[in-house]
């Protein structure tokens, strides 16, 4: 099997060196070239027809961003991974260019004491990002192929079907990561304005942007949204973002949910993680929770989805064909735990048609691309 061709275009030296020593270094991954500006990067993506260019967000000549809109001009389906300083100016440039069509991105390691430091956070984050994007694209094998996943035994009984079809919704909650906030935007911005439950996410995002991704949200759907705060109380009509480095639990309070926030260990790798938001979720609302997994790598969310399921509540997953990477919804509809299975664009009208099921008509007017 050939290896994956990597284009490194970053200004630093010093990064540029560390990207490419700890790429070339795995024996799946070959560095076909680099270059210190986006000008230079575009010219070398003729000669070295790589298989994903890992981008540098702030460089001088041609920045990231408008390198993303001219690599999509030509190349639209060469995988683009920004590698972006964790700064409010970074994680917003950042998610500009994943709106014109980057394909994910990694923060810079910044203040980690060493280089080997700072070599192993990238082996960590790099080097799988690069091998599931490629592989969507180059048709070269991906570690953990969804096809491998048996399906779970601990699925509802036999015409629980039915019941849970009748079962009034009372809870959205939705899992997303790589390619999340692109998606997450579609579905979101196409639910109406009198959306009739509480909303909770779980994106795997750093700090910072995880508030920024809730205002972006806010800007271009009708439904509000919040960077979730520890103690908020779930309302109809309004959505709550996990913040990055924390995990969004639901307790009940009474009459009431809230959120509890925490820092209990990664799952997953990951925190947040879709797996606690979920168990919570199912623990809560049972058969009136509805869980959503959109695009994104790795396993997160299928424990949990397994859990809503048991509860008698639904799942739905976007599909293959759609998605930056059929990891994370890959595995649920491989594991038989998934309700539907659905491209992004039919995902907030089945949503939308789900939750109006037991209640009385509300208007199911969609939002368009702006409030």
């Amino acid at each position: 099997m050939r290896k994956i061709r990597v284009l490194v275009v970053d200004d630093a030296v010093v990064v540029r060196r560390m990207l490419t020593d700890v790429l070339a270094a795995d024996p799946d991954i070959e560095v076909v070239g680099t270059a210190p500006n986006g000008r230079i990067g575009l010219q070398k993506i003729s000669q070295v027809n790589p298989d994903l260019v890992t981008l540098d967000v702030e460089m001088p000549e041609l920045d990231g961003l408008a390198t993303v809109v001219e690599i999509r001009k030509t190349w639209p389906r060469l995988p683009v991974l920004m590698f972006s300083t964790l700064t409010e100016r970074g994680a917003g440039t950042t998610l500009d260019a994943l709106a014109r069509g980057a394909s994910d991105y990694v923060t810079k390691p910044a203040n980690v004491g060493s280089v080997s430091i700072a070599q192993q956070r990238i082996r960590d984050e790099v080097i799988p990002k690069v091998k599931a994007l490629a592989a969507r694209v180059a048709g070269i094998a991906a570690p953990n192929l969804v096809s491998t996943i048996r399906p779970m035994p601990s699925l509802p009984r036999p015409g629980a079907a039915v019941d849970r079809a009748a079962r009034r919704i009372d809870l959205l909650a939705i899992g997303a990561s790589t390619g999340g906030p692109n998606a997450l935007q579609t579905v979101l911005a196409d639910l109406p304005e009198a959306f009739p439950v509480p909303i909770v996410v779980t994106q795997h995002m750093p700090p910072m942007f995880t508030r920024l991704l809730a205002e972006r949200l806010t800007a271009r759907c009708r439904i509000p949204f919040h960077e979730a705060t520890d103690g908020a109380v779930l309302t109809p009509g309004a959505g709550w973002i996990a913040p990055g480095d924390w995990h969004l639990l639901l307790v009940r309070d009474g009459a009431r949910v809230r959120i509890e926030l925490t820092q209990d260990p990664p799952e997953n790798s990951c925190r947040p993680a879709v797996d606690p938001m979920f168990r919570t979720a199912a623990a809560i609302y049972g058969a009136g929770t509805f869980g959503v997994v959109l695009t994104g790598m790795g396993q997160d969310g299928l424990r949990g989805a397994e859990q809503i399921r048991g509860a008698h509540g639904r799942i739905l997953v976007q599909d293959e064909a759609t998605s930056v990477v059929w990891g994370m919804p890959g595995f649920i509809a491989s594991a038989g735990l998934a309700d539907a299975v659905l491209p992004l664009d039919r995902i907030a009208g089945e949503i939308t048609r789900t939750v109006a099921v037991g209640r009385r008509p509300f208007d199911t007017t969609t939002a368009s691309a702006g409030r």
